[in-house]
């Protein structure tokens, strides 16, 4: 069944909240080790076998236990997840980089904690690349080190502005939230929605004649169905279509219907059929199940998306507050002649 001629895709703005159980987990469930493989059924007759050397770790809760105890020996404490060759990460230095990572992030950490084991993998892969190139020297080849001198120079600076432009934790207070609320109404309405089904009959505008006369067949022979008595739109749109949920669209806003088919769904009552309605893909009969009145979204239910962008907002307004005055005291100079010479061995 086509669905995507009927509604349009609209994106929306979610603002996750931030993985505080990523941060406050224990360090022993960070630790992990490889689940223990599954029997084999065997092919041959059975082989009597090895006795397995004492020194092998169980598998299971007790093999993981020892797992954990010898990644603490391996740095002599008892804070190391993780390890491969000589790279060690310790808890403390993963919860620091979860925790300097964005609300988006955390969130998707908190979502799906297999992600955590995806980061540890990482930041090991990084950290033997680190040894690698540290042992060879590659990081004090002069065009290196200038570049790297010009990160560092980067990242001091971008942190140093985050931190002359956070907000106080107080802000925004209820006063100047409700007030924000108040004067972005009119953006937090919910427009009306519907609750479609459909019965849809592919009929391309540049199909053969052929194809187009076994189409119109079908339509009519759906359109006597749907006129019988206590006739069941669904039922036939499982039949008719290939909709195993009876053509169900689910709810769908005002705006994101395509014009042609919202004209149609207004005027119908609920459980009302509409007549076939001709798109550039066929024919499509709707049914509205059911109607949402429009609404504005309460001030609880935005509070948190309004926080993130009233501090994201404040914070610009500081920043450039703060550069503003920094040059103030301090006027730039700017030779423009030399700037434009050096402009001209560019061009060349």
């Amino acid at each position: 069944m086509s669905v995507p001629c009927v509604f349009r895709t609209l994106q929306r703005s979610v603002i996750p909240a931030a993985a505080a159980a990523v941060l406050s987990m224990p360090i022993g469930a960070l630790a992990q080790t490889a689940p223990a493989p599954a029997p084999q059924r065997a092919a041959t007759a059975p082989v009597p076998a090895k006795p397995k050397p004492q020194t092998a770790a169980p598998q299971g809760p007790a093999g993981q236990g020892i797992a954990t105890q010898q990644l603490a020996a391996a740095k002599g404490g008892d804070d190391v997840v993780a390890r491969v060759g000589n790279a060690n990460i310790s808890a403390e230095e993963l919860r620091a980089y979860v925790s300097a990572l964005g609300a988006r992030e955390q969130a998707a950490l908190a979502k799906d904690p297999a992600l955590l084991s995806q980061t540890v993998r990482m930041l090991l892969a990084n950290r033997l690349v680190l040894q690698e190139l540290t042992a060879k020297k590659w990081d004090q080849q002069p065009n290196v080190a200038a570049q790297l001198d010009r990160v560092r120079e980067s990242a001091l600076v971008e942190l140093y502005l985050q931190s002359v432009s956070t907000p106080a934790n107080s802000y925004p207070g209820e006063e100047d939230l409700q007030k924000v609320y108040e004067a972005n109404r009119s953006a937090l309405l919910v427009p009306r929605q519907f609750q479609l089904a459909q019965i849809f009959v592919a009929a391309p505008k540049d199909a053969d004649k052929a194809s187009e006369d076994k189409a119109k067949k079908k339509l009519d022979d759906i359109q006597g169905k749907l006129k019988a008595a206590n006739a069941d739109f669904m039922a036939i749109a499982r039949a008719e279509g290939e909709a195993k949920d009876g053509g169900d669209l689910g709810w769908l806003a005002e705006n994101q219907i395509r014009p042609e088919i919202r004209t149609q769904v207004i005027g119908l009552v609920k459980n009302g059929v509409s007549d076939p309605i001709r798109l550039d893909d066929g024919w499509h009969i709707l049914k509205l199940l059911d109607t949402k009145a429009a609404y504005t979204r309460t001030l609880p239910e935005v509070r948190e998306q309004l926080v993130q962008q009233m501090r994201s907002e404040r914070a610009t307004m500081m920043r450039r507050a703060y550069l503003a005055e920094l040059l103030k005291e301090h006027p730039p100079i700017l030779n423009e002649l030399a700037l434009s010479n050096l402009l001209d061995g560019v061009r060349k």
